[in-house]
């Protein structure tokens, strides 16, 4: 059997990562092997991904941002897990230790692998699509972003729902022509948007639940609609 070494680094692509997670939640728990996953406190965000390392034990950080400028202090540290209640980050002279928090002080995604329980809408979203519409929305401060069907063609749109005269900015991402349902709104919330750059296979369901697939790496992310929420 393969044993794990209890000594590690981090790529920049996993603390990528893990920087973008740390805005879902807080803490983490990092299970053994190559698998991240975290979700919100609200529950209203998953996300999970593989990365390049295979991590040796189970251990909880409870604040995941300070854990990650922690490292940065060093320029390419070594992550030390000999220790049971806590890791040593060591390079060169320098060494940091810094303790784990017990599990259930973390909220945890459910061990069950999430499923779709059906896809009423699919379309690409490319890097740039996607980063158009979220400055658009912080330019237009507006706290909405639509998957709406209509008209033929299938359009995201980031607008104020509850004013009528905002501002808006809208990208076609595809036609309504191979879907049963022609007409929908699926509606989230700018703010729950908390994904990394990158191109996205979007699959969104009318049970208040979608799919963000990343085109180019293992990352998955799956974000709740609002409840307001049209189909048909």
């Amino acid at each position: 059997m393969k044993l794990r070494p209890v000594a590690m680094k981090l790529s920049d692509n996993t603390l990528s990562l893990l920087k973008n997670f740390s805005t879902i939640n807080q803490s983490i728990l990092f299970k053994q092997g190559s698998k991240l996953r975290t979700i919100s406190v609200m529950k209203n965000i998953l996300a999970e991904a593989t990365v390049e390392e295979e991590l040796p034990k189970d251990f909880g950080i409870y604040d995941l941002s300070q854990f990650l400028n922690g490292l940065d202090l060093h320029q390419s540290p070594d992550l030390d897990f000999t220790n049971d209640n806590h890791v040593v980050i060591k390079e060169g002279r320098m060494r940091s230790k810094y303790f784990f928090a017990e599990p259930q002080c973390i909220v945890t995604p459910p061990e069950k692998q999430m499923e779709l329980p059906s896809e009423d809408a699919v379309f690409d979203l490319s890097t740039d699509q996607l980063d158009k519409l979220l400055k658009a929305a912080s330019i237009y401060q507006l706290p909405d972003l639509a998957v709406i069907g209509g008209d033929g063609v299938v359009k995201v749109v980031v607008r104020d729902k509850k004013n009528d005269a905002s501002n808006d900015f809208a990208i076609t991402v595809g036609e309504t022509s191979n879907y049963f349902c022609k007409n929908f709104s699926f509606n989230f919330k700018v703010e729950n948007i908390k994904i990394l750059p990158g191109t996205y296979n979007v699959v969104v369901s009318q049970k208040l639940i979608s799919r963000f697939t990343n085109k180019n790496q293992d990352l998955i992310y799956y974000i709740a609609l609002e409840p307001d929420s049209t189909f048909g």
